[in-house]
C-alpha cells in the first residue's frame, strides 16, 4: 500500500513536470516547433477607412484579429459588424490617449468621474506621459471597465485586451489593474508578459498567457521600406506564439485629414500595412515558412477557461 502511494506520488509529479514544460503551442494543440502567428490589427473605430480597411484585411486577407478603440467616433460601426460577424476575434484597445490634431475624442464615463484623465478640453491627452503624470488609479480602473462594458453591452463578444499607445502599461498601478482585469473578465492581455515582468518585479504576476514575441514596425522601419521590415520578421520567425501589430486603413481623404501632420502611423503607413498583408506575396511567404496564422480567440478558449 505504502508503495503503490510512492508510485502514484511519482506520477503525479511526472505528470506536472510535463504540464510545466508544455510550450504554448503544444497547450494550443500543436507540435512544439509551430510557428504560431497572430497579424493584429490596432485602431479600430478611430474611422471608416480603418474600418473599412481592417475588415477587408480579415475578410480577404491575413490579419486574424483587431482591437477596437471604444470611445472613438467609429465605434458603433465596428460593433454593428461584431453583430453580424460572430467569428470576427475583436479585442478592446483600452484607451487613454486622443492623439490626432484636430481629431479628438474623450472619456466613455462620465467625465466628470474621471477628471484625471482629461484634458481642460475634455478629451484625452495626446501622449502618455501626460497620463502617467496625472491619472489617478481608481479613475483609470473605471474608464477601463467602463470601454469594455461598453463593448459587450454593444453586441461585441471581447477575446483580449491590449493598450493604445502603451499607456496603460507606463506605471506598475496601471499594469496592476490590467492584471485584475484580465483575470476578472477572463481576458488574455496582448503583450509579451516576460517584458511587463522585467520592466516591474515587485508586482505579482498571477500564471498567465504570453506571446513569446511581439512585432511592431516603427519609424525608422516606415522611412526604409514596411513591406521589407514585414518580410524579414517572417521570414526570422521563430516557434511559438507570435504577434505582428499593424494599422490598417485606406490612404484616402479621411484618413489623410485625421492624420495630418502625423508622417508616422499616418494614412500613408497605413496604406502600406494593409497593402502587405493583403498581398500575395505575404501569403506565399507565411505558406513557405509553414507560419500557422491563429487568432486571440483560439488562445482565449484553449487556456483561459
Amino acid at each position: 500500500m505504502k508503495n503503490t502511494f510512492l508510485i502514484s506520488l511519482l506520477l503525479v509529479g511526472i505528470h506536472l513536470q510535463c504540464t510545466e514544460a508544455q510550450t504554448i503551442q503544444e497547450r494550443l494543440g500543436y507540435n512544439k516547433n509551430t510557428k504560431l502567428l497572430i497579424v493584429h490589427a490596432d485602431d479600430l473605430g478611430v474611422s471608416h477607412s480603418e474600418n473599412m480597411a481592417s475588415f477587408e484585411a480579415i475578410e480577404k486577407g491575413m490579419v486574424t484579429s483587431a482591437s477596437i478603440l471604444v470611445p472613438a467616433p467609429w465605434f458603433s460601426e465596428v460593433a454593428a459588424y461584431a453583430q453580424s460577424h460572430s467569428d470576427a476575434d475583436f479585442g478592446i484597445h483600452l484607451c487613454l490617449n486622443s492623439e490626432w490634431k484636430h481629431y479628438k475624442w474623450g472619456a466613455v464615463s462620465d467625465p466628470s468621474q474621471v477628471a484625471s484623465l482629461l484634458k481642460k478640453s475634455g478629451f484625452f491627452p495626446d501622449n502618455g506621459q501626460w497620463v502617467a503624470e496625472n491619472a489617478d488609479i481608481q479613475e483609470m480602473e473605471q474608464e477601463m471597465r467602463t470601454q469594455i462594458d461598453r463593448a459587450i453591452a454593444s453586441g461585441i463578444t471581447p477575446t483580449h485586451i491590449d493598450a493604445h499607445m502603451m499607456t496603460a502599461y507606463r506605471r506598475a498601478d496601471f499594469v496592476q489593474v490590467l492584471l485584475k482585469i484580465s483575470q476578472e473578465y477572463k481576458l488574455p492581455i496582448g503583450v509579451d508578459v516576460k517584458e511587463l515582468k522585467a520592466r516591474y518585479p515587485e508586482l505579482d504576476f498571477p500564471e498567465m498567457i504570453s506571446l513569446d514575441k511581439l512585432y511592431g514596425a516603427g519609424p525608422e522601419d516606415y522611412e526604409k521600406s514596411l513591406a521589407e521590415y514585414y518580410t524579414t520578421v517572417l521570414r526570422g520567425l521563430a516557434p511559438g506564439l507570435n504577434e505582428i501589430l499593424v494599422h490598417t486603413a485606406y490612404d484616402d481623404a479621411e484618413m489623410q485629414a485625421i492624420t495630418v501632420d502625423h508622417t508616422n502611423w499616418g494614412s500613408d503607413w497605413r496604406q502600406q500595412d494593409f497593402d502587405f498583408f493583403t498581398s500575395d506575396a505575404c501569403k506565399t511567404i507565411l505558406k513557405e515558412e509553414n507560419i500557422q496564422l491563429i487568432t486571440w480567440k483560439a488562445v482565449q478558449d484553449q487556456l483561459m477557461k
